[in-house]
């Protein structure tokens, strides 16, 4: 009998994939737990070709359907005005700013970006979060950077397809038959890489709008397995939630929901991953080290970032 996927049964997901209290009842940095050194030695023996792939879209500066607040760049000495006052240095400076959360520029969700019934993750409240910034729960337990051997599971090629269209739901069934396609296996304080084909979509068909028009990503039932695999972090070239979503009541991205709020699983959401994707088929490996280097923003609830995979 189909699973029927009511606030009840959501909630009891929820309950059911927690890890509250299971690294001590202050710690704010979650799954990243599950990284340690020797899980990093396991991620840097990984690489054979020392080929290095940025996993970040380009920062987005022009409005466009899925990017309604562009980031900011702008000069502030150009190459007709180089000389700074006062030093006789020719140099050029610019200013960048964005608004990151969003669909449209890649970035790390800290566990402090999300809650449940005002709670976050291993139980701080939402209160925890100031106008001055967030004093739990913030990317600073990633201050040092994230490194570990990350996993690439490309549903579509695993299909025999160049994109998933907006709004298909990504099973558990879908993530196990891209591990025997990728002959590789999510374990354990890994960082799994679940790729949708969106770049490729974008450049075929141009941008939509992901509430409106839809975004694949996976379905509520690939939570549990998520938590059984034991992963640190979540990434995707989506959000890893499916919209239009699973209709359940109060559960409107019940993998942020799931993975920020009970497993304390960073997301890693707006990868860029065609070349990722194009260099693990060249290379045959799906498995790599991977690095995330978050800035250091005292409260912050996440970060820009430019992951970087070394196959």
């Amino acid at each position: 009998m189909a699973t029927q996927w009511t606030p009840e049964h959501m909630r009891s997901v929820f309950e059911s994939v927690k890890n509250w209290g299971r690294w001590g009842e202050d710690d704010e940095a979650g799954a990243l737990n599950l990284i340690t050194s020797a899980k990093r030695l396991e991620a840097a023996r990984t690489i054979r070709a020392g080929v290095p792939v940025s996993c970040a879209l380009e920062l987005a500066v022009q409005p466009a359907v899925d990017n309604p607040f562009p980031a900011l760049h702008m000069m502030i000495r150009g190459g007709d005005d180089c000389v700074l006052p006062g030093l006789g240095v020719e140099a050029t400076m610019d200013f960048v700013g964005v608004a990151f959360h969003g669909m449209a520029t890649t970035h790390i969700d800290a566990l402090c970006h999300v809650f449940v019934d005002g709670l976050m993750y291993n139980g701080f409240e939402a209160s925890e979060v100031k106008s001055t910034g967030a004093r739990r729960g913030s990317i600073m337990c990633a201050k040092d950077g994230i490194v570990s051997r990350g996993v690439l599971l490309d549903i579509p090629r695993s299909k025999d397809l160049a994109w998933l269209e907006p709004g298909t739901q990504i099973r558990v069934a879908d993530l196990e038959a891209a591990e025997r396609a990728h002959d590789v296996t999510v374990g354990e304080g890994d960082i799994l890489i679940v790729a949708t084909g969106r770049d490729a979509r974008r450049a075929e068909h141009g941008p939509w709008v992901p509430f409106r028009d839809g975004m694949a990503g996976l379905h509520p039932e690939c939570v549990p397995w998520l938590h059984e695999r034991n992963i640190a972090v979540l990434g995707c070239d989506g959000v890893s939630d499916v919209f239009p979503s699973v209709p359940i009541e109060g559960w409107a991205m019940p993998i942020h929901q799931c993975t920020l709020a009970a497993m304390g699983v960073h997301l890693l959401d707006n990868l860029r991953l065609d070349d990722l994707c194009n260099a693990c088929a060249e290379h045959e490996q799906y498995a790599f080290q991977f690095t995330v280097a978050p800035l250091r923003v005292e409260g912050g609830t996440g970060s820009p970032c430019n992951p970087i995979a070394v196959l």
